[in-house]
C-alpha cells in the first residue's frame, strides 16, 4: 500500500502513464482506497490477480498547506521501503514515452552502471523501477 497526497495526479500517473486499470475504489469515511492492476485475462475478482497496487488517500492531505508529504522510504527519516517495479516490452520506447510525458526520472537508462533499468518518480516521490520483460544481468 502506498499513501498518496492527492488521488487525482496519482490516479492519472498509474492509469494514464503506467497503463494500469482502476479495479475498485472504496471510500472508507476518512480515507479512500484505490486498487489498481494491469489487465489480465480470465481473472475473477480484485485479489485473484498476480499483483494489485493499493493506494490510500487520507482525506484532507490534498488541500493541507502544511502537509509535508510521505516518506518514499529511500531517505531519512523513514528509510526502509525502496520501490515497486513494472516490466515493459521495450524499455527504450517506454523511457522515451515517459520523457515525452514529462515524468521525472530518478535514474535514466544512460545513468550509472546498469544500463538496462530505469527509475521514474510518481507524484508522491515513490520510485518505480522500469525493467524489460527479459532482464539480462
Amino acid at each position: 500500500m502506498l499513501r498518496i497526497k492527492d488521488p487525482k495526479p496519482s490516479l492519472h500517473f498509474y492509469t494514464d502513464i503506467l497503463g494500469m486499470s482502476l479495479l475498485q475504489e472504496m471510500n472508507m469515511g476518512n480515507f479512500t482506497l484505490y486498487f489498481l492492476a494491469y489487465d489480465a485475462e480470465e481473472v475473477n475478482g480484485v485479489f485473484a490477480r498476480q499483483g494489485v497496487l493499493e493506494l490510500t488517500h487520507n482525506h484532507g492531505t490534498e488541500s493541507d498547506p502544511n502537509f509535508q508529504g510521505y516518506s518514499s522510504g529511500n531517505s531519512d527519516p523513514g528509510r526502509g521501503f525502496g520501490h515497486i517495479a513494472i516490466s515493459v516490452a521495450n524499455i527504450e520506447e517506454a523511457c522515451a514515452r515517459f520523457e515525452r510525458l514529462g515524468v521525472p526520472f530518478k535514474k535514466r537508462l544512460t545513468d550509472g552502471n546498469m544500463k538496462n533499468i530505469a527509475f521514474i518518480l510518481d507524484p508522491d516521490g515513490y520510485w518505480v523501477e522500469i525493467v524489460p520483460r527479459t532482464l539480462n544481468l
